[in-house]
C-alpha cells in the first residue's frame, strides 16, 4: 500500500484542516466542499484526513459494514447473530467522475435474478463508504444520474437498488468531501446544500510559505516512509486530540443564547431551508469540543457561519459565495446573550488561533454583492468615421440589464452527449423508446423485450418448472430518450453600431439570461466577440457559466463590425470542439444587429459566405436580433437564412412570447415564406 502524505505536514490552509478535522470529531456535520484553484493540494489533505480517523468495528464477514452494536437489520447480508467482530481502519472511497451507475450503488445479475429468483447484488461505492469517506474529486463534473444517488443516500442514510422488481437496500451514512474548481462550472444547488461545510483555498502569495512546501514535497518524493516517520509523532498526536475531543463532544453545552445567535445569523443572510441552522448548531459544538471546552461561545458562532453559510447564501450561478463579515459581527452582537458577557473573546485557546486548531474562516469573497442592476446606458455620441485601427473607437464597458427567464433553445434531431437538460438524445435515464441487443455489460433491462426473445426457446431449452429459463442472449437493453446538455456558443457583437444604440446593456442582460438557462440545463458555453479589427475567443468553451458572465461584464465595445470575422472564428472554435467532444452538438447564438461593416472589402457577402459554412456543417443556430428604431433593415433576418436557423427579437426572447426557436431548416424556411 502506498505511504499518503501526512496531514500535518500540509503547509498553511488552516480553514481546510479546520473543516476537515471538525467533520473527524463530528460526522454529524455533514463534510466538506473544498474550492479551489488547480494545485493547491485540496486532494492531498483529503486523502490524509482517512489516516487520522479512529478504527471502525464491524460484524465479521458483512460487506456492508454493520455496526456490531446496532448491526442494520434489513442488511442485505443478514440477519446478522453473533458472529463477532472485526476492527479495520476508516475507509476513504473515492467515486471517479466518469463511474457508471452500477459502480456507484451495485449492481444486480439479472440473469439469475430472472431464471432463479435470486437477488445476486455486487455492492457498490456507497456500500464500501458506509461509516468511512466518500470522497469525489471535480465533484461539479459529475453526471446529474449520480449526483442523483448521491442526494437520496446523503438525505436518507440508505441506498436503495431497483431492477425490474427486485429491490435491495442497504445503510449508506457516510462523510461527503468534495473537491472543485469552480473555473469548470459549478454544483447544483440541491448538492451544494448538502455539504455541511465549504473552505475557498488559493495558492499561498508567501514566497517563503510556497518555498516550504517544494521543499515538503520534493522530500516526501525522495523517501515516502521516511518523511512519514518523521511526521509520525504529530499525526499521532492530532489523532489522539480527535478521540479526546470526540469523547468531550456529548458533553458540551449548546445553551439558548447560542442557538438564538445561530438562528438569527441564518435569518439575516436569508438562508434557505433549516438545514443551515442544523449545521452551525453542530459544527459550533464541535469546534468547542475540538478547542477541549465543554460550553459553546459566540466565537464559535462566528467560526461556524463562516464555515456553514458562505455556499447557502448563493442565490444563481453570477454570486460570489462568500459572506460580509461586518454585517455577521453586527447581527451576534445584536444577539448576544448575557451567558456570554462574561467571556466575549475566548483566549488564546480558543478556535481562533489559527493552523489546525482554528482556522480563519472563509474570507469574504465580494460581501453581499447586489445583482446588477439595468438601466440606460449612458449617452455616447455615433462615430462619425471609422475609428484609428490603433484604438478601435472603444468604449467603457457597460453593465447588464436584469436578467429574465429565456424560452429553451434546442438543437433539432436526436443525439448522444452527455446528460443534460437540452436537446432530446439518447441517455441512460428517461423515457423507454425500444429495445436492442446489449453492448458489453447490460444496465437497464427491457423485461418484456426479454421474455419475447426467451418465450420461443423454453421446450428446446428443456423448461418443466414455472421459472422461465433465461439465456444470455435472450437479454434486451432499454433503449431510453431524455436530454442532454450542448455546447452554447454565443458569438457577441460589440461593434459600435451597438454601443451608439445604446442597446449593449440590453443586449448584455440577454446574454446573461441565456448564460442563466445554460447553466440550468448543464451546457458547456464559449463566448466569441467581435469588434474594431476583428473578432477574438473571450472565453474558451467550458462549464463555468461565471467565468463566461464575467467575461461579458468586462467586455467594452466601440469600432467596426467584423461581423465576417466572428463567424469565421466560431466556425474554427466549433472545428475542434468536435474532434475534442464529438458527442455533444453545438447551438450557435450569434447576438447582433446584423450589421457588417469591416473585415474585408465585402463585408457582407464575407458574412454570407462564413455563415453558409456554419449551415453546411449543419449546426444549429439562432441569431438575437438587436436591430432598434422605427425603421428595421431586417439584416439579422437574412444572416439566420445563410445559418440556416432563426431569428428572434430581443423581446421575443423572454420566456412568454415564444414556445421555441429552434427548428429544422425546412420548418424554418417554411414558415418564412408563409410570413
Amino acid at each position: 500500500m502506498s505511504t499518503r502524505y501526512p496531514f500535518t505536514a500540509v503547509v498553511g490552509m488552516d480553514d481546510l484542516r479546520l473543516a476537515l478535522l471538525l467533520n473527524a470529531v463530528s460526522p454529524a456535520v455533514g463534510g466538506v466542499l473544498v474550492r479551489g484553484e488547480k494545485g493547491t493540494a485540496k486532494s492531498t489533505a483529503v486523502r490524509a484526513l482517512a489516516e487520522l480517523l479512529p478504527e471502525v468495528a464491524v460484524v465479521a464477514g458483512c460487506r456492508f459494514s454493520c455496526d456490531p452494536a446496532s448491526p442494520d437489520p434489513g442488511c442485505p447480508d443478514g440477519p446478522h447473530s453473533d458472529g463477532g467482530s472485526d476492527a479495520r481502519p476508516a475507509r476513504m472511497v473515492e467515486l471517479p467522475v466518469g463511474a457508471s451507475e452500477d459502480r456507484l450503488v451495485g449492481a444486480l445479475d439479472i440473469e439469475r435474478a430472472l431464471a432463479e429468483g435470486v437477488k445476486a447484488f455486487e455492492p457498490g461505492l456507497l456500500a464500501a463508504a458506509h461509516r468511512g469517506i466518500l470522497y469525489v474529486d471535480e465533484v461539479n463534473l459529475l453526471s446529474d444520474h449520480l449526483i442523483d444517488h448521491l442526494l437520496d443516500a446523503a438525505a436518507m442514510g440508505a441506498s436503495h437498488v431497483e431492477r425490474e422488481g427486485v429491490s435491495v437496500r442497504h445503510a449508506a451514512r457516510f462523510l461527503l468531501v468534495g473537491t472543485m474548481n469552480p473555473e469548470e462550472g459549478e454544483l447544483r444547488p440541491q448538492l451544494l446544500d448538502r455539504f455541511g461545510l465549504t473552505v475557498e483555498v488559493a495558492a499561498s502569495r508567501d514566497p517563503q510559505e510556497r518555498v516550504e512546501v517544494v521543499r515538503r514535497r520534493l522530500a516526501f518524493e525522495d523517501d515516502p516512509a521516511a518523511f512519514a516517520e518523521r511526521w509520525a509523532g504529530e499525526e499521532a498526536a492530532l489523532r489522539q486530540r480527535i478521540v479526546a475531543a470526540r469523547e468531550l463532544l456529548p458533553k458540551v453545552s449548546l445553551g439558548d443564547a447560542v442557538l438564538l445567535q445561530i438562528a438569527a445569523t441564518c435569518a439575516a443572510f436569508e438562508v434557505d431551508g433549516m438545514r443551515a441552522d442544523i449545521v452551525m448548531a453542530r459544527t459550533a459544538t464541535a469546534l468547542a469540543a475540538w478547542a477541549g471546552r465543554d460550553e459553546v461561545t459566540s466565537e464559535d458562532v462566528r467560526q461556524a457561519a463562516l464555515l456553514a453559510l458562505p455556499h447557502r447564501r448563493r442565490r444563481n450561478p453570477f454570486d460570489a459565495p462568500g459572506l460580509d463579515e461586518d454585517k455577521l459581527d453586527e447581527t451576534l452582537e445584536q444577539f448576544k446573550g448575557d451567558e456570554n458577557d462574561d467571556d466575549p473573546d475566548p483566549g488564546p485557546d480558543g478556535p481562533g488561533d489559527g493552523g489546525p486548531d482554528g482556522g480563519g474562516g472563509v474570507p469574504p469573497q465580494g460581501g453581499e454583492g447586489d445583482a446588477p442592476e439595468a438601466g440606460d446606458v449612458p449617452e455616447e455620441t455615433p462615430a462619425q468615421a471609422p475609428a484609428p485601427r490603433g484604438s478601435g473607437g472603444e468604449r467603457a464597458a457597460v453593465k447588464a440589464g436584469e436578467p429574465f427567464r429565456t424560452k429553451m433553445l434546442s438543437v433539432p434531431g436526436l443525439g448522444d452527449g452527455a446528460a443534460g437538460r437540452r436537446s432530446r438524445a439518447r441517455t441512460e435515464h428517461g423515457r423507454t423508446t425500444g429495445a436492442t441487443r446489449p453492448r458489453g455489460a447490460l444496465t437497464k433491462l427491457h423485461l418484456a423485450a426479454t421474455v419475447r426473445a426467451a418465450a420461443p426457446h423454453q421446450r428446446a431449452r428443456g423448461r418443466s418448472g414455472a421459472g422461465l429459463v433465461v439465456r444470455r442472449d435472450d437479454l434486451r437493453q432499454a433503449v431510453r430518450e431524455g436530454r442532454e446538455g450542448n455546447l452554447v456558443l454565443f458569438v457577441v457583437d460589440a461593434s459600435g453600431s451597438m454601443a451608439a444604440r445604446k442597446r449593449m446593456g440590453a443586449v448584455k442582460g440577454a446574454v446573461m439570461s441565456l448564460l442563466l438557462d445554460a447553466y440550468q440545463r448543464r451546457d458547456k458555453v464559449g463566448l466569441v466577440t467581435f469588434r474594431g479589427r476583428g473578432a477574438e475567443l473571450a472565453l474558451p468553451p467550458t462549464s463555468s457559466v461565471d467565468a463566461a458572465a464575467a467575461r461579458l461584464e468586462e467586455l467594452p465595445t466601440g469600432g467596426r463590425t467584423p461581423l465576417s470575422d466572428g463567424l469565421l472564428k466560431a466556425h474554427d472554435v466549433l472545428r475542434v470542439e468536435r474532434l475534442r467532444d464529438p458527442s455533444r452538438r453545438p447551438l450557435l447564438v450569434v447576438v447582433t444587429d446584423g450589421r457588417a461593416t469591416g473585415g474585408g472589402p465585402d463585408p457582407v457577402g464575407l458574412a454570407a459566405r462564413a455563415a453558409r459554412l456554419h449551415a453546411a456543417d449543419g449546426t444549429a443556430a439562432v441569431v438575437v436580433d438587436c436591430e432598434a428604431g422605427p425603421v428595421r433593415l431586417g439584416l439579422a433576418g437574412n444572416l439566420a437564412r445563410d445559418l440556416g436557423g432563426t431569428a428572434v427579437t430581443l423581446d421575443e426572447l423572454r420566456a412568454d412570447a415564444i414556445a421555441g426557436l429552434v427548428r429544422e431548416a425546412q420548418v424554418n424556411r417554411s414558415v418564412r415564406r408563409a410570413a
